[in-house]
């Protein structure tokens, strides 16, 4: 019997690699790969061994007779990929560059945690025999794993487990709750280490650039994934319902997260590790209707075939998808049919205004076609993208919202900076998903060997315990290995007593203090 791929798949292909008879694709260099939803197992190949399974890091393989209800369409969804697509027929295999002979006692740092970084710190440790300081400006390492996941998801995150193995490997030294740019800056980093790999990802909206935008009720999908995501002191963005109806813009998975949790139960999201801070807000929801808006028709929309299998296999909702041309103006007037739980996607429409009264918005002003007409809305969500942060010090390109860079090597106009990295969302833009990371992270990793092997790098003078000392002279007080395994524990422990996975702690106070209790209690 034949294995399948599902929808928790993270694409970093490390069951390719793994494969004796090459039937899972795309592999790396193959046209799809880091843009594809899903790899896919060929039925007809696949000789059932199992090894692509063992291998996988976020469960997401299994024999199609295994297959719950929820996941048993993947089966088709794999051999369909296989009617549709040419692929290479034999096995896929790494090739992997020549090491140069490397300099002794090379310390690197990387700033961040998410799967970019994670990648990063893995190839790192594979191919050099350098020491790693790990930077985060939050006491939790995971990045977008952690806070950008949706909840219902919890084996896409299983991926973190690899990645704390790293994270606990004596060569690495991990420092939460400080933040480049304001406790330190990118120039003390380049006077510590011998190299700099910024892996920060894109934490920041693109805005609408629509008049209203500032409204009471008008918000981001950053903001509102960070508030139930758990995202220290992050506050409810969302304002209760009144009219019943809640206006997504854009059609990407995040936006169908966000669907998909309005119409999940309490008690279900009780089953997550969903912040508990939003607990309340779910229980009282009202919204029985979302609007999904798409500037161009369904070929262009941007969600993935997974997302809107997990979307249209929710009980008692109904899917509808509407052209420009089939709403009539009065359609969203006003509240929508109550007990009637809907998602409707309407295309070739886009937001001109958010209307209000006083500070608070009541409808968003939509133009479909030639036409414009009103949908009355108690929030609305964009979800068009997002921007990595600027860092003080650091190159910073406005105009894509990420840091320059050429191969990996972060550039100032047309010098680069010698030692300095990116990777990840920070270096190619938001796109594609946790696996996508893994191959840009090893390119990047190389070309900080080449450039070291070359001699194009400047050595640092300083040792690995200057830095920390450096950091305690400017009062910066950083989380440790043993607090952030401190946090975890009361988190998961928390967790245990509810049937959840962990109750996240979300206020950066509870997460120091969190941190520190183990450190008292031994003195």
């Amino acid at each position: 019997m034949a294995f399948a791929i599902t929808q928790s798949c993270c694409s970093d292909a490390g069951c390719v690699s793994v494969c004796p008879v090459g039937c899972i694709h795309p592999a790396p260099g193959e046209p799809g790969f880091g843009t594809a939803d899903i790899l896919h197992i060929d039925p007809e190949k696949c000789i059932d061994c199992g090894a692509c399974a063992d291998a996988c890091p976020v469960d997401a393989i299994f024999p199609i007779d295994r297959l719950g209800v929820k996941d048993a369409h993947f089966a088709e969804v794999n051999a369909a990929y296989y009617r549709d697509t040419e692929v290479d027929a034999g096995p896929t295999t790494t090739q992997y560059a020549r090491l140069p002979r490397l300099p002794q006692g090379l310390h690197i740092a990387i700033v961040g945690t998410g799967p970019s970084a994670g990648y990063a710190l893995r190839a790192v440790l594979n191919r050099t025999t350098a020491a790693v300081t790990v930077i985060d400006k939050l006491p939790t390492p995971g990045g977008l794993i952690r806070s950008g996941v949706a909840p219902d998801h919890p084996a896409t995150k299983n991926i973190m487990h690899g990645f704390d193995l790293h994270l606990r490997d004596p060569r690495v030294t991990m420092l939460g709750g400080v933040e480049i740019g304001t406790d330190v800056a990118p120039s003390d980093l380049a006077d510590h280490f011998d190299a700099v790999v910024y892996a920060v990802g894109a934490s920041e909206p693109r805005r609408l650039g629509i008049e209203g935008e500032n409204l009471a009720g008008s918000t981001s999908a950053t903001e509102v994934v960070a508030w139930y995501n758990g995202i220290p002191d992050v506050e409810n963005p969302l304002r209760p319902a009144t009219v019943g109806r809640t206006v997504l813009v854009g059609t990407g998975n995040v936006a169908l997260d966000i669907a998909r949790l309005f119409h999940t139960s309490s008690d279900a999201l009780r089953r997550t590790d969903i912040a508990d801070r939003s607990l309340p807000f779910f229980d009282e929801n009202a919204t029985s209707e979302i609007v999904l808006l798409g500037r161009r028709g369904p070929e262009t929309a941007a969600y993935t075939k997974a997302e809107f299998a997990a979307l249209t296999a929710m009980p008692d909702v109904e899917i509808v998808t509407l052209d420009a041309a089939d709403v009539e103006p009065e359609t969203f007037a006003g509240p929508p049919e109550p007990g009637r739980r809907r998602v409707v996607f309407v295309f070739g429409t886009a937001p001109v205004e958010v209307v209000g009264d006083d500070a608070t918005m009541t409808a968003v002003r939509v133009r479909s076609g030639d036409r414009e007409y009103a949908i009355a809305a108690d929030n609305l969500i964009s979800s068009i993208g997002y921007r990595t942060r600027p860092i003080e010090g650091l190159p910073f390109d406005g105009d894509a919202g990420m840091i320059p860079s050429r191969d990996g090597r972060v550039v100032d106009g047309d010098e680069v900076l010698r030692g300095s990295y990116v990777v990840g969302w920070a270096k190619r833009g938001p796109s594609g998903g946790i696996g996508a990371n893994r191959a840009c992270a090893e390119d990047t990793v190389q070309a900080v060997i080449d450039d070291i092997a070359e001699g194009r790098v400047p050595r640092s003078a300083k040792d690995g315990g200057d830095f920390e000392a450096f950091l305690k002279k400017r009062g910066v007080s950083p989380i440790r290995r043993r607090g952030i395994a401190t946090i975890d524990r009361v988190e998961r422990e928390r967790g245990r007593g509810a049937g959840r996975p962990r109750v996240k702690l979300t206020s950066a106070a509870e997460l120091t203090e969190t941190a520190r209790r183990r450190r008292r209690r031994r003195g």
